[in-house]
Order: C-alpha cells, then sequence, then structure tokens
C-alpha cells in the first residue's frame, strides 16, 4: 500500500495516457509510463475486480495496478481530472491528433469559466494552461510537430495570417456550438521558440452583471452611486489588469441605460453586449484609439461616454475636456490606488484646476479568491505571518487557510469577490487636488473611507479569504 498523502503528485505527460472518463470510470491515475508497460494507482476497494485484462486491452501493453487509499484516489481524481459541476468535459482530449482538439479545449476552458488560455511552445516541449480564478494551470502537454498545425488552425479561425509568422497579430474568434455563443480575443507573439497564443473569453451576454452583487460595502455603494448620478463629471476605476475594472463599469452603464440616454463607448475589446448602448471597437492600426474616437464622440450628441482605459496624456485631456462640457466620462487608469489616480493625471499633464472642477469619484479594486467553506481550516492567530510593519487594527480569534476537497477541485478556494476603495470628491479633496496635495490619509481616516488593506483585513477576520490572498493588500498598510 502506498502511504495515505493528500495526493497523488502526476506529471501532465503521465496525466495524457488517459482521459478523464477513463480515469473516473476505472479510479485510476497513472504511476509510469514504460515502452511496453503501463502502472496506475487504482482505489484499493476495486482492486479485486478484473480491470487488469481490460485496461491492457484498451492500451495495448502490460498493465500494474498499485491499491492506494479511497480518499486519496478521489482527491487525485479531483485535482487532476478536473470535472465541470455541469459536465464532465475536462480531459475528453488529450493530444492535439484529434481534429476537434482545438473545439472542445475552448469548450472545456469555457465550461470551467477560465479567463484565457495560453498555447505556448518552448525548446523541449509545448503546453496548454488555463487560468482559473486568476490563477494559471497547466492542462496539456502538446507534440511539437503538431504544434504549427494547431497555431495555423486558431489563425485561420480568427482570419490572420497564417504566413506571417515574425510579427505580432490579433484577432477575434466568433464562437458558437451547442447553444454557446461568445467571443475570443485571439492574441499571437512570436516568441524565441515559436508563436505564442493567448485567447481572452469574452462573454457576449450581461445580463449577469448587477451592481449589487459585485462587492461594494453600502456606504462605498452609495458613495459610488452618488457620483455616478451627477449629470457630468468624470469617474475613473484603477487596478492592475485582471482586476475586473471593466465589469465595474458595465455594471454602471447598466445601472445607467435608459431610452432617455444616448450612451456611447469606446474598447479595446468589447467584453459584454449591451443592448441600447453604442459601443465602438478600438482599432489603433486604422488610428481609431481612444482620443480620435472621443473626439468624434463629441460630435454624437452623448450624455455618458465610457473610454475603456485613458493611457495617455491626450485621451486624458480628451475626457476632462468632455466632463467640462456637461458629460459623464467613464474610465479605468493603473495606478495603485484610488487617490493615485490624481498624481497620475496631472503627471499626464492635465492641469489640476481642470481636474479639481470635474473629477465625481475616483476607486480602486482588486479581486481576491474566497476560500471553500466546505473545507477550510482555522490556525491560532499570529502576528509572524503578517508584511513588516504592517499595525494590526485589532486581533482576531484565529485564521483561515486553503485547505482543498472534492467541492473546489482540491485548490481551497471557489470564486471570487472584488474589494474596494471609493473616495468620493468634496470640497475639500477638490481643493487638495487643486494644489496637487496628496497627502490625505489622515482625512479619508476622519471620514471614516476604508483602504484596501483595512477590508483585506476584515476579510480575513470574517473568515472570507487566507492571509496569502491578502499579504500584497496588507503591504500597502
Amino acid at each position: 500500500m502506498v502511504k495515505k498523502k493528500e495526493y497523488i503528485s502526476v506529471s501532465v505527460d503521465c496525466q495524457q495516457i488517459i482521459d478523464s472518463e477513463q480515469a473516473w470510470h476505472y479510479r485510476i491515475i497513472p504511476k509510469e509510463v514504460l515502452s511496453a508497460k503501463l502502472s496506475f494507482y487504482i482505489d484499493e476497494t476495486l482492486i479485486q475486480d478484473n480491470f487488469v485484462e481490460e485496461l491492457e486491452l484498451l492500451f495495448g501493453k502490460i498493465v500494474e495496478l498499485v491499491a492506494v487509499d479511497t480518499d486519496l484516489i478521489q482527491q487525485s481524481l479531483s485535482r487532476i481530472y478536473r470535472k465541470n459541476k455541469a459536465e464532465n468535459i475536462s480531459g475528453k482530449v488529450l493530444i492535439f491528433r484529434n481534429e476537434d482538439f482545438v473545439l472542445e479545449l475552448i469548450v472545456e476552458a469555457h465550461n470551467l469559466n477560465c479567463s484565457d488560455i495560453h498555447i505556448e511552445i518552448y525548446e523541449d516541449k509545448c503546453r496548454v494552461r488555463l487560468r482559473i480564478d486568476g490563477n494559471l494551470i497547466e492542462k496539456y502537454i502538446i507534440n511539437k510537430d503538431d504544434y504549427p498545425s494547431l497555431i495555423n488552425k486558431l489563425k485561420i479561425r480568427a482570419n490572420l495570417d497564417i504566413a506571417e509568422k515574425r510579427l505580432p497579430q490579433d484577432g477575434r474568434i466568433t464562437f458558437a456550438d451547442g447553444g454557446k455563443s461568445f467571443d475570443i480575443r485571439v492574441s499571437i507573439l512570436p516568441t524565441l521558440h515559436g508563436e505564442k497564443i493567448v485567447l481572452r473569453l469574452l462573454s457576449r451576454e450581461s445580463t449577469d452583471i448587477n451592481i449589487m452583487t459585485l462587492g461594494f460595502g453600502d456606504v462605498q455603494l452609495k458613495n459610488y452611486l452618488e457620483g455616478v448620478k451627477k449629470g457630468n463629471g468624470i469617474i475613473l476605476i484603477s487596478g492592475p489588469t485582471g482586476s475586473g475594472k471593466t465589469t465595474t463599469l458595465y455594471a454602471t452603464l447598466k445601472e445607467l441605460n435608459n431610452e432617455a440616454t444616448n450612451i456611447l463607448t469606446i474598447e479595446d475589446p468589447i467584453e459584454y453586449t449591451l443592448e441600447g448602448i453604442n459601443q465602438v471597437q478600438l482599432k489603433e492600426q486604422i488610428g481609431l484609439g481612444f482620443a480620435s474616437a472621443l473626439k468624434s464622440f463629441l460630435r454624437q450628441d452623448p450624455d455618458i461616454i465610457m473610454l475603456g482605459e485613458i493611457r495617455d496624456g491626450e485621451t486624458a485631456k480628451m475626457a476632462i475636456r468632455a466632463a467640462l462640457t456637461g458629460h459623464l466620462v467613464l474610465s479605468t487608469i493603473h495606478t495603485n490606488s484610488a487617490w493615485g489616480t490624481v498624481s497620475r493625471l496631472i503627471d499626464m499633464g492635465v492641469p489640476p484646476y481642470l481636474l479639481a472642477g470635474t473629477l465625481n469619484v475616483t476607486a480602486s479594486q482588486r479581486l481576491v479568491r474566497l476560500l471553500c467553506m466546505n473545507c477550510k481550516e482555522t490556525k491560532k492567530f499570529d502576528l509572524n505571518v503578517f508584511p513588516i510593519g504592517f499595525k494590526v487594527p485589532y486581533e482576531i480569534k484565529a485564521l483561515c487557510n486553503a485547505v482543498g476537497c472534492e467541492n473546489c477541485h482540491y485548490t481551497g478556494y471557489i470564486g471570487r469577490k472584488a474589494l474596494y476603495e471609493i473616495i468620493p470628491i468634496d470640497s475639500y479633496l477638490a481643493e487638495k487636488v487643486r494644489e496637487a496635495k496628496y497627502d490625505v490619509r489622515d482625512y479619508l481616516q476622519k471620514k471614516e473611507i476604508e483602504g484596501l488593506d483595512t477590508i483585506a483585513y476584515r476579510m480575513l477576520a470574517e473568515g472570507e479569504t487566507s492571509i496569502e490572498e491578502v499579504y500584497y493588500l496588507l503591504m500597502t498598510n
């Protein structure tokens, strides 16, 4: 018997010997692959069944079975051959020789709520990774001989030049299969050993977007909507790539959308289709950038304008100009904090007095994974696990750790939650903007405006997440 442990560690090459359906049917995990023999771990309760002859017939090799604990097999199957809640699709296609690999890969990724598919080539191997809940998971190994054919299939679907291998290319795939319909943004990048592809899965539906369920606190939501309801001005949301900024903007537009309002957006890419809103896809290769689109928007009699991102000084100045002339402008910007957007815009060349007169609300957000409520465990509170210099607001009895179970595919986490820092710009803060003075922490604390570090610590106290998930947020304390 193999000594019991949390789960069996298996290389991706070994995983691909069998598919998910076979693994779950026989309750086996690959142990060793030799030219003439295959070894599998098997549920100890099934060792007496006559599986050896059946497996030898299936694989055409000598098969050896090693009995292991039932719980170990269950945990390993759930972790390695991950099932979708609705249907077991994971692992059906394990090598690219199957002509349906591209189709099934996309379907699997969509069913697993994957945001991105990474297809990449190295000196000795090619692999596929899926980004689930913000983390990349290695899923498949592809034969190097099959890799060029896979790249060409995706290029053809995205209407890209299959002969061009030296320059980056960007395209789009409209995917429709079995009642599913969504768009995929395709990005191709030439690397040292060949072309890497990243597929971003974009939902075409906005039915699930609701500003009330994004993660705002009651006071935060009130402050945010107060700024949104103003007839003009600018709303800015900051945060790193993948922190959910665009989703917050879409939820805001959904609240503002009505037949009496003309809403225009310029996006890269268009991630959701919103009925009643005029959405424009950014196309910089033909001169349609954020700044040029904004100039055209102002001649379209808009009430509300949404810019996917403020990237440069020209776009920033155009956004301020639009806000000054009676429009409500919503956009995102890359800064580390909500108040950091002020200094970033001033650095871009926006005059402080104009920014002070137009900025309604500045927000910052992050996405944090939530612990699985089914398996999380508690441990004694320990100050040593916090970042150096972190000042604990109040002591809590215990912290929670990720463990892993069948319910969460042994990751320890299920889903993510958005954390927000919302700063409404009142007369005092507007004056600070006008004077380009950035030290307002004491005033924000006096106004009980919570920072991301405070909210992250409260999530720890309430057992919603682990210290590993919010460690970097606590470093801002």
